[in-house]
């Protein structure tokens, strides 16, 4: 039976939470706006403000008096020092990145390798950048955990990284090895569905209830699934491993790969080597494809976006997105003629579900896992912001 005594203690909890979640999500709020947002009282908005405030988790300060209307009530938005780690392991670099609350990149770091890296390398990786930070930009932070963003299958029950191919990783406890390294509480998803939350909450896809996104990386082609407004993870959080499945069959002549599955033929590799490139970021291959003249790009890029866009239809006409979000090399091979790529997508779908539908390219470019991983950091916090993280 639970105590009147705990039940106010649940309460208060929410209510904190949910203060948090609005300011983190939705940037800085006056207090008027936490009291209709929420549904709560002036004087309870106030007393929850003060406690969080009293924990560095938000910051007050005075309205801008350009826009006064009546009288001025205060401004909280997040705390400046309130950060989460965040790392993406992938076969040409790890990446890692310092988040704070509010979803900005405060500090990264690639580093790149030329060897698959192991669970206990990413998680030295993240220790060394962590000491090195915390003489620098994080000097003072409050770091709440750490969080991984992996390019595999991950159970959602624990964070076991089931298989990640590319990385040579099975049955890997990645969050293990970086708890032991930082000291802090850790947990790993899958970097795809990370990109999709990051997407939904402050990329091209914020507002949008039911979202397909698909991010194309140098381990593949994974994706994630934002639908009535919430994350799909599926039965044990292993959904939206688009780049396991067959091309469709309208494919045939395109194909590269015999009985091969689409990353093996929308891939990114096959970009690089077009461009005569043996590594590059996502920037930097854009470039090279902008700048390429020569047929045998032209006939790479073509050849990709076919197959890409009867896979993107297909998932469309099973899904009925309203916003279909691209990230990685995947939004490279639209940039070179969005109109006609939307096009070939919409062409090949039944009519009502392609009438309302958009296509866009991810918005929040190379930190997008970093910043969705981190989320999973800040759901604690949320839950329980006030609680001591370790």
């Amino acid at each position: 039976m639970t105590s009147r005594g705990s039940s106010a203690g649940d309460v208060r909890r929410a209510n904190l939470g949910s203060v948090v979640r609005l300011v983190h999500r939705d940037g800085a709020l006056s207090r008027a706006e936490l009291t209709a947002r929420t549904g709560l009282n002036r004087s309870t908005i106030s007393d929850l403000v003060g406690a969080l405030s009293e924990a560095g988790l938000v910051a007050e300060r005075e309205p801008d008096p350009t826009r006064r209307v009546g009288r001025p009530s205060p401004v909280v938005e997040p705390g400046p020092g309130v950060l989460a780690l965040a790392v993406n392991p992938e076969v040409d670099a790890v990446e890692i990145g310092a988040v704070a609350l509010g979803g900005r990149v405060v500090a990264r770091i690639r580093h790149p390798v030329e060897r698959r890296v192991t669970p206990a390398e990413t998680a030295r990786y993240v220790g060394d950048a962590l000491a090195a930070w915390r003489r620098g930009p994080l000097a003072g932070a409050r770091v709440r955990g750490v969080a991984a963003a992996v390019p595999g299958l991950v159970r959602a029950a624990d964070g076991l990284v089931r298989v990640a191919p590319h990385l040579g990783w099975r049955e890997a406890d990645l969050a293990g090895e970086l708890a032991r390294t930082t000291g802090l509480p850790a947990v790993a998803t899958n970097d795809a569905s990370a990109g999709a939350v990051a997407e939904g909450l402050f990329g091209s896809a914020r507002a949008c209830d039911d979202v397909v996104y698909l991010n194309g990386g140098a381990s593949g082609i994974g994706g994630g699934l934002i639908l009535a407004g919430s994350h799909v993870g599926g039965a044990g959080g292993y959904a939206g491993e688009w780049g396991q499945n067959q091309p469709s069959i309208s494919a045939g002549a395109d194909r590269r790969v015999p009985g091969g599955v689409l990353e093996d033929e929308v891939n990114r590799g096959r970009l690089l080597a077009a461009v005569r490139m043996s590594a590059a970021d996502d920037d930097a291959l854009g470039r090279a494809l902008a700048a390429a003249t020569g047929p045998d790009v032209a006939d790479e890029v073509a050849r990709q976006r076919r197959i890409l866009q009867a896979t993107l239809a297909n998932a469309a006409n099973v899904l009925n997105p309203r916003v279909i979000v691209l990230g990685g090399f995947l939004a490279l091979l639209r940039a070179s003629d969005p109109r006609a790529f939307d096009r070939g997508v919409r062409d090949q779908m039944l009519p009502a579900p392609a009438e309302n539908l958009e296509i866009r390219a991810a918005a929040l470019g190379a930190d997008r896992l970093l910043i969705g991983a981190a989320e999973r950091v800040f759901d604690a916090l949320v839950a329980d912001p006030l609680a001591d993280p370790r």
